[in-house]
């Protein structure tokens, strides 16, 4: 830019400001005073308040909106939530009155929105005259109650290793391409299956939209659009919408909270949302520190994810779950975002690479997984098998690994080696297809009564599936007793017990 052109910029501004004279137009009104990558810089507006939306007048004659995120001595620097196209230094600015909010409500239960609520799925209008508030403070002390009810993942691994309650927060963390977003799409599936009267809200954070489309279909597909709100931003969306996605959608998901329902919410990821974040506060001026992020992106995440919780009896008891997924490069939880978050939440679900590629899915690590809620969050039934699950998984994983530079091993030593073997071929799972309580419960009974030892470890799974159909099919008093999650009798493990030989009976004559 010349000197000439700096110095007509200075005039046109000086007139421009010249004309907020007295401290009330200042404290209303205020002028742009350069634009760029999204980003207005602002003299004025004293009496604007954090989040509040700015209306900008354009070239054309209308409003671009923009809200505030630095509120400086000086000056306001505000990001666009529409095109920047047409807008000028020079241009005036005036507050709006209102903060950043979305609509909220069942009318949109089976739709698809962008961050400011607006409908993406060409399906129309969405009625509704009910706001939420994108930034809000969460729940206190006082207003919240222990995590105490399971919210099932129908995935065997999860539910008795690591499992989820109502009002929880699980990170899911692992690689790119390592079944993250699976473990959310099924965890949302079960609660359709289930019939558990959970709605859930999918908040895709700079996804492909090809992605997001084909996931919308499969929802469809299953029946579980109809209690699900999706809200979508693409890699071309700008970053003010990136990272207002997971505040919108956390808004959408506490209207159902806050009105004795319970919900769930997928934030997926929360690491591009980070990016975003750590794109608009560098353009806004502000000093970056580690891995460039600004200091405040702890409490980016640490305020988005407080907000998930499970409310008092006096509030209705109604529960927000979250379900935040973070990528990772090459397994290193030690970076900056997955230690950020990792301390934010309840416990994390480790998606170990190694373990997909052998096969082995979900590729849940035992070791690097945990729930600080642990067994508050599962049945009696559940709680009744998974107490030792964990323990020999994580030996047999250390014995396998012993045992392949070890030529001669002890009876007990290959028996347990044996035992790891078919637990880990019971917990190994088809996506779309999560379990009951009541399946999940009986095929690890079998499991662990030797039922299935002389299995085939190849069969292991078919054994286990037609298992639980001949349980469905034949004692269907048995299943029932074990989907009310009570601790099963005697007799009833019994009965699983003998099943359980018929069917590995079949599997083992047919392999001779």
């Amino acid at each position: 830019m010349s000197e000439l052109q700096v110095k007509e910029l200075s005039r046109e501004l000086v007139e421009a400001i010249e004309g907020l004279k007295d401290s009330d137009s200042l404290q209303e009104s205020g002028v742009v005073t350069r634009v760029s990558d999204g980003v207005v810089w602002i003299y004025g507006l004293r009496g604007a308040g954090y989040s509040e939306v700015l209306e900008v007048a354009t070239t054309e004659g209308g409003v671009a909106r923009a809200f505030a995120l630095n509120l400086n001595e000086d000056e306001i620097g505000a990001v666009l939530l529409d095109s920047e196209t047409g807008v000028r230094a020079g241009a005036k600015v005036k507050l709006s009155g209102h903060v950043l909010d979305v609509p909220v409500g069942k009318e949109l239960l089976g739709r698809v929105v962008d961050p400011l609520g607006r409908p993406i799925d060409g399906l129309g209008e969405i009625k509704t005259t009910q706001r939420g508030l994108i930034e809000k403070n969460a729940p206190g002390v006082m207003q919240r109650k222990h995590v105490h009810e399971p919210l099932a993942t129908g995935l065997i691994a999860i539910d008795t290793m690591v499992p989820i309650g109502r009002g929880q927060r699980e990170l899911i963390i692992g690689d790119r391409q390592t079944g993250k977003t699976a473990i959310a799409i099924d965890t949302m599936l079960n609660q359709h299956k289930q019939q558990t009267g959970v709605v859930n809200v999918y908040v895709a954070v700079g996804q492909k939209l090809s992605k997001v489309a084909a996931l919308v279909e499969r929802l469809k597909a299953e029946g579980v659009m109809d209690q699900t709100i999706v809200v979508a931003t693409s890699p071309a969306d700008p970053a003010a919408l990136l990272y207002l996605a997971p505040y919108a959608g956390t808004a959408m998901g506490e209207y159902f909270r806050d009105n004795k329902q319970h919900a769930l919410i997928i934030y997926d990821d929360l690491s591009k949302h980070a990016v975003a974040y750590r794109q608009m506060s560098l353009l806004l001026r502000r000093p970056p520190g580690r891995e460039a992020y600004p200091g405040d992106v702890f409490y980016l995440h640490s305020r988005l994810l407080e907000r998930s919780a499970k409310l008092s009896d006096d509030l209705g008891a109604g529960s927000l779950t979250a379900l935040p997924i973070i990528e990772t490069q090459a397994g290193d939880i030690s970076a900056y975002i997955p230690t950020n978050v990792i301390s934010i939440t309840d416990g994390q679900i480790f998606m170990e690479s190694d373990l997909f590629y052998q096969g082995i899915r979900p590729a849940v690590s035992v070791g690097l997984s945990v729930s600080r809620v642990g067994g508050d969050a599962q049945t009696k039934a559940t709680k009744s098998v998974a107490g030792s699950l964990r323990v020999e998984l994580a030996q047999f994983r250390e014995l396998a690994a012993f045992s392949q530079f070890a030529s001669d091993l002890d009876d007990e030593t290959k028996q347990r080696i044996a035992r790891g073997r078919l637990l880990t071929e019971i917990l190994k799972q088809k996506q779309y297809s999560p379990l009951s309580v009541a399946e999940q419960v009986a095929m690890l009974v079998a499991a662990q009564k030797g039922a299935f030892d002389k299995v085939p470890q190849a069969k292991v799974g078919a054994a286990a599936h037609e298992l639980t159909v001949r349980l469905a099919k034949d004692h269907t008093k048995v299943m029932t007793a074990l989907n009310e999650g009570a601790k099963p009798a005697e007799d009833t493990i019994a009965t699983v017990v003998e099943v359980a030989k018929k069917v590995a009976a079949s599997y083992h004559q047919s392999e001779q």
